[in-house]
């Protein structure tokens, strides 16, 4: 029997990328398919909501740093972030030519059933430090290939399908709210939700209380 599960994921969390690399081989060594479902970033979606707290930000990034380093997963806040935005004033650029691009092609990596192995190799070269300017020459091309797709076939469907992408994303953050949480990572099973990148043995205790077995 393999399950199924939904994991609610942003490529501008910090906690979602601490979080893929170990849902992606969780679906490699046992008998549950993970379908990807990417949503825009809260800096996207309301603004107006992003660290209200001028403390929120300090712990996301003293937080995130130290998960990494006692995961032993390599970090470094993104060059380029993948949300333009400045630190300081907490304002969002009306420019963003990366998380629209990068939203939009995790989606259409789902529909052909690779979104959880785009977002692990794409998180990797995005947020590891191994690189810096991601964006640019073939790191994001390599990375898209290793995930057994073609960068250029995905970015023309995310320029020419935008509408319809734009839609499949908004009904994931729909369904997110409708499994009761708001934030990412969060993994769905079942109707529940296991947010948090230190949720995830919680959520495999849980499926293999519903017969979770490996491959």
């Amino acid at each position: 029997m393999t399950l199924t599960a939904d994991l609610y994921f942003s490529f501008r969390s910090p906690y979602s990328y601490l979080a893929i690399g170990r849902y992606s081989e969780l679906s490699e060594t046992h008998n549950v398919d993970i379908a990807l479902r990417p949503v825009y970033p809260i800096a996207i979606r309301d603004p107006d909501i992003l660290f209200t707290n001028a403390l929120q930000g300090r712990y996301i990034f003293i937080d995130s740093a130290r998960s990494a380093q006692m995961l032993g997963t390599p970090y470094r806040w993104p060059r380029p972030d993948p949300v333009v935005q400045d630190m300081m004033t907490r304002k969002v650029s009306d420019e963003q030519p990366y998380i629209y691009r990068l939203t939009r092609m995790g989606q259409a990596a789902q529909r052909r059933g690779k979104g959880i192995a785009f977002a692990d190799e794409v998180s990797k070269i995005i947020w590891s430090g191994e690189v810096d300017n991601w964006h640019e020459g073939d790191h994001l091309a390599e990375a898209v290939k290793r995930a057994g797709l073609d960068l250029d076939e995905l970015d023309a469907e995310a320029a020419a399908r935008t509408e319809e992408l734009d839609a499949e994303i908004a009904a994931n953050q729909d369904a997110l709210a409708a499994a009761g949480h708001w934030g990412v990572p969060t993994l769905v099973f079942e109707g529940e939700p296991f947010f948090g990148q230190d949720r995830i043995e919680m959520a495999k205790w849980r499926m293999e209380q519903k017969g979770l077995t490996k491959r």
